[in-house]
């Protein structure tokens, strides 16, 4: 008898999955970003990486099926954050990084700060600026599923102008800075453009990142001044059209502003002092605003702390920090564009759903504030067809919150659920 049994069992293991066997994803509640109200009591239907459905009410699972309970939860799609750093995190001793990190420390601290991402609800991120390729390495072993993380869109090195805000030498003795150029992601002209969109390109990148003023951490005095010229600025767009980049610039003076809107970039990053001109400049020519609030509340709060900052930075965290929730509020009541992003690894990892909160509170209402963080990223990206919202037909990213992030945007940073290409990474639910 028990010989029969154990041969019955056998068989069944051996056994073919059943065919068109699904998981059930159970929501009390959905906010699939493209609709105007959530819905209530519904399940969506994932097969393989894909959603295969949305229904109405709680499908009864069928022979094979998986069910996931999220019946006291609010299901979303997977969250975008459209500008991070993510093999590296701001600290007292960021400066002496470039000398005392190897090329595996940068990549391990970015598998680290990936995964952390991703738990925090983030399966989607524009990582806008790493040393040594380490975020187009990191894309590729999170692919190849090596790593845990979110799924990248890597910039690589960032391009600057000769001491601009990426050049990468800045602060060091003039004996080992050298003369870096655009391998290394540092221009002067037109030509040097070029070919430093062409170098991001061989190394692998997905888009680019210009420094089209100074910044704030970077070891410089200037954090307002305009760094590239009009002219780099259109030489850096029209080459990286030829190779499908879309072009990122971070920009903090309104000049510099201006002169990347007029350049063609695609997206402004920080945005702190853009005026009137600026403002409606990006209206009619369709740019998109990132606005990096979190980084704004990090560097003013750390300004505060004596001796957190070098002497150059410290004055120009106090003086931008505190400006750019205050600009987000103008261009929004302006009907610029905007998108969700951060600039984590100023900010700490895994903090991103901060960002929510400081967007509501400057006015944006919560569902216009989830959808710039989710399909407004996915359409930018042109992955609007594939991600950002939960329909039939897109891949299965989803992630679960208790409550109501209509009602309480700070939910958000309470994730307990996370799907990425129809994978579970994260389930804590309540037993």
């Amino acid at each position: 008898m028990l010989k029969s049994t154990l041969a019955a069992s056998l068989a069944l293991l051996l056994l073919p999955a059943v065919a068109g066997a699904a998981t059930l994803v159970y929501a009390g509640h959905l906010i699939d970003a493209v609709g105007s109200a959530p819905a209530a009591e519904v399940t969506v239907v994932v097969e393989g990486t894909e959603i295969k459905a949305v229904e109405k009410g709680y499908r009864a699972p069928a022979a094979g099926d998986t069910v996931i309970d999220l019946k006291d939860a609010t299901v979303l799609p997977g969250l975008w954050d459209m500008h991070v750093h993510l093999t590296s995190e701001y600290n007292r001793g960021s400066q002496l990084e470039s000398f005392t990190l190897n090329e595996g420390d940068v990549a391990l601290q970015g598998a680290f700060f990936a995964e952390r991402t991703l738990n925090a609800g983030f399966t989607t991120v524009r990582d806008l600026g790493a040393a040594m390729n380490a975020s187009i390495a990191l894309r590729n072993a999170i692919n190849k599923g090596l790593v845990r993380g979110p799924r990248i869109f890597a910039a690589g090195k960032a391009i600057a102008t000769t001491g601009g805000h990426a050049d990468p030498t800045n602060g060091w003795a003039q004996r080992i800075m050298g003369e870096p150029g655009p391998r290394e992601g540092v221009i002067n002209g037109p030509f040097n453009a070029a070919e430093a969109v062409r170098q991001r390109y061989k190394d692998g990148a997905d888009t680019i990142k210009i420094t089209a003023t100074g910044g704030v951490l970077s070891v410089a005095k200037n954090g307002l001044n305009p760094q590239f010229t009009e002219e780099e600025v259109r030489a850096v767009v029209t080459t990286a059209r030829d190779y499908g980049f879309k072009v990122a610039a971070h920009a903090h003076g309104a000049e510099g502003i201006k002169r990347a809107i007029r350049g063609g970039v695609d997206s402004i990053e920080h945005g702190t002092f853009m005026d009137d001109e600026a403002i409606r400049l990006m209206k009619e020519r369709g740019t998109t605003y990132v606005p990096t609030l979190s980084a704004g509340r990090w560097v003013a709060e750390r300004a505060r702390e004596p001796n957190f900052f070098p002497a150059l930075v410290q004055p120009k965290a106090a003086a931008i920090g505190p400006q750019i929730q205050l600009t987000f509020a103008k261009a929004y009541k302006a009907g610029v564009r905007i998108m969700f992003g951060t600039d984590t690894g100023v900010s700490a990892h895994g903090d991103n759903a901060r960002e929510f909160r400081y967007m509501v509170e400057a006015g944006m209402p919560p569902l216009e504030a989830i959808k710039s963080a989710t399909i407004v990223a996915a359409r930018f990206m042109d992955v609007g067809d594939r991600l950002g919202s939960v329909e039939a037909g897109k891949l299965a990213d989803l992630i679960a919150v208790p409550g109501n992030p209509l009602a309480d945007i700070g939910v958000l940073e309470r994730v307990r659920f996370v799907m990425k290409d129809g994978k579970v990474y994260k389930d804590v639910r309540a037993p």
